[in-house]
């Protein structure tokens, strides 16, 4: 099995239990990166997952899609989730990271993408409509001419 697989394996089976075991999948100065944190070292990375699944009921993420790409590699990915206050499953969100590996196969870097004010933000009724007004207003004129490739 490939680095990345095994991080896959891990990533989609993530739950609050797993964190314990943490050292043996990130390296010591593992840097994390999502749209809310840029943390390094294994600690901080814990703490990131810790509060996820504190303000987060039915967290899990579903490996869409895994590209290798030498000692790195692109998870296509769709998180499942519902805030602890929540009575319903919210919406998924998903998006990519780029994971890179040490030389002894644990991550040495994970770097999400993903777009949180579509994904996660427009889920809100304030904040949903903000976001919603702001893109009307920022995005290009709609053409009725088709698109040609």
């Amino acid at each position: 099995m490939t680095p990345l697989e095994a991080y896959c394996e891990f990533f989609a089976g993530l739950q609050r239990a797993d964190l314990e075991r943490l050292d043996a999948v990130f390296t010591e100065d593992a840097r994390f990166r999502d749209p809310f944190n840029d943390v390094r070292g294994r600690n901080a990375v814990r703490a990131v997952f810790e509060h996820m699944f504190a303000v987060c009921a039915e967290a899990r993420f579903e490996v869409l899609e895994a590209v290798p790409d030498g000692r790195s590699g692109y998870i296509r990915w769709r998180f499942h989730f519902r805030l602890a206050r929540d009575r319903a499953p919210r919406r998924p969100v998903e998006g990519v990271s780029r994971v890179a590996f040490a030389d002894d196969g644990r991550v040495q870097e994970h770097i999400d993408y993903w777009d949180a004010a579509g994904e996660l933000y427009t889920q809100f009724p304030v904040l949903g409509g903000l976001m919603r007004w702001l893109r009307r207003r920022l995005a290009a004129p709609q053409t009725s001419l088709p698109v040609r490739y």
